[in-house]
This record gives structure tokens, C-alpha cells and sequence, in this order.
């Protein structure tokens, strides 16, 4: 398949996901964890349901020769052949909020031909709560419900978005960013917060913690796409992180360079 109709499948599986979301989050039990996923993460129903509409779009890709490796935060990593492309995914990114009812998480699906962050060449997050669909094909440009996005060009620092899954060492180390901004927000899924900046909507995003490339590589490419920037907190590119189950690395991605500049002295002259 080429790129496109790669991502023509991502959408299909984010409208199956968007028809049966309401039935599945109304069961009774789906707060109660099934276990712990491959990702290490606890796995709830609504979790599994995703990863499910996933996995079987995906069989019917290798039914029709498609050749590839899924590396999902539930399910871990399942060869579909012998090929080289990946198919990286976070079935429910903000599963926290999912299943406690806030309107605010999403599924990320990225394909990469390679192991390496530098080899992604599609990325989708949908935002399963509200319907809107972001998109990139790498040299294409990104996408929002198919309108072309960009970033917002605004030199202020204006509204971060943060992610401190440890709020005890993360919001210190964060602190002296957050301060800088006229408005903070801790939404709670960061393909999401990627997919904001990328559309002009937020100037920074900022994590303390490492995340796992299935959490923002879809949303990495988007953002790229769309004029931004991504770095980890040294400002070191994120190319050469090899995609897994592991946590990679923090990450600082900005609406702008000259933002990214402001963002990153600011982290660094508060160590």
C-alpha cells in the first residue's frame, strides 16, 4: 500500500472506534483494570476494545499482502510477516480520563518504514472524545478534519501544556517554563497536546518524564509537518530513537524555532 492508502486505513479504524466508543465506555466494570500491558501501563476495557479494532484491521492488511511488524502498548509486538515497516500504536492515549468520563484522549497510529523515529512517514491521532482527526504524510504537510495546519508563528510563550505522571519530581523540573506562560494546561495525552500544538492552538508542550515513541511519534511527524519543533529537553533531535516498548526520552516540542531557543534556556538556566 502507498503511504495514503495506509492512512485511509488509520481513518477507518478511528471511525470504527468513534462508532462504538459511547457502548463501550457505558459497561458496567470498564473502570476495573484487566491487568498490566505490555507498555507496563494498567489495561482497562476501554483499552483493549481499541487495541481489538486494531488488530483486526491490520490482519485484513496482511490478508491482502502487506508486510509489517505492530508495536502496540497493550499487546507489545506482533509480527504481521517479514517486512520492515512498523506500525506503532497507543489504542487509547489518556485512558485515565477515558474511563472516569473527562472528554479528553485519543488513539495515535504512526507508520514508520524503519526502526528509527527518523523513518516515520505517516501519523493519525484522533480525538476520540470530540471526532477531530490530525494528520500528516511525511512531505505533505499536516492536517486537521482535512484542512492544511501550521503552527502558530507568535513568539511568546502563550500556553504550555505539560504531562507530570509524577508530580512530585516532574512539576519542579518544569516549574521555571510553566512560569513564562500566560496560561499552563495538564490535559492528559500527549499525542493530543502534540496535535494542539501542531495546529496552532498551544505554544509548548513540555514532559519531564520519558514517554515511549508510541506516545508521540504519530503526533512527532504532525507537528513536524506543520512548521514545529521537537527535541528532547537538551534539545537534542529525537531521529535516532529507536521505536519499542521503552521509554525513550522527555520531550520539548515547540510551535516555533525561536520559541524552542526561548523554551530551552529557560529549562536549562533552572536546572
Amino acid at each position: 500500500m502507498t503511504n495514503e492508502q495506509w492512512l485511509d486505513l488509520f481513518k477507518e479504524i478511528g471511525k470504527k472506534m468513534r462508532e462504538g466508543l459511547s457502548e463501550i465506555l457505558s459497561r458496567e466494570g470498564g473502570k476495573i483494570p484487566l491487568g498490566k500491558g505490555a507498555g507496563g501501563d494498567k489495561t482497562f476495557p476501554v483499552d483493549k476494545w481499541a487495541e481489538d479494532i486494531v488488530i483486526l484491521a491490520l490482519e485484513k492488511a496482511r490478508q491482502e499482502g502487506e508486510s509489517f511488524t505492530l508495536i502496540s502498548e497493550e499487546l507489545g509486538i506482533r509480527r504481521f510477516g517479514d517486512g520492515n515497516k512498523i506500525v506503532l500504536v497507543d489504542p487509547i492515549d489518556g485512558s485515565n480520563n477515558a474511563k472516569t468520563g473527562i472528554p479528553f484522549f485519543s488513539s495515535s497510529i504512526a507508520l514508520l518504514n524503519g526502526n528509527t523515529l527518523s523513518d516515520l512517514v505517516v501519523g493519525y491521532v484522533i480525538n476520540l472524545a470530540m471526532g477531530d482527526e490530525f494528520w500528516a504524510v511525511r512531505a505533505r504537510g499536516a492536517y486537521k478534519n482535512g484542512t492544511r495546519i501550521r503552527t502558530s508563528a507568535a513568539e511568546g510563550i502563550i500556553v504550555v501544556a505539560y504531562e507530570a505522571p509524577s508530580p512530585r519530581t516532574d512539576l519542579p523540573r518544569l516549574l521555571p517554563l510553566l512560569a513564562q506562560a500566560r496560561r499552563t494546561r495538564c490535559f492528559g495525552s500527549t499525542a493530543l497536546d502534540l496535535a494542539y500544538v501542531a495546529s496552532g492552538a498551544l505554544s509548548v508542550l513540555v514532559t519531564a518524564t520519558a514517554s515511549r515513541a508510541f506516545d508521540y511519534a504519530a503526533g512527532m511527524l504532525i507537528l513536524e509537518e506543520a512548521d514545529g519543533v521537537i527535541t528532547d529537553l537538551d534539545g537534542l533531535s529525537l531521529d535516532r530513537v529507536i521505536v519499542g516498548l521503552e521509554r525513550t526520552s522527555p520531550l520539548l516540542a515547540c510551535a516555533n524555532e525561536r520559541l524552542h531557543v526561548t523554551a530551552l534556556n529557560t529549562l536549562s538556566a533552572h536546572p
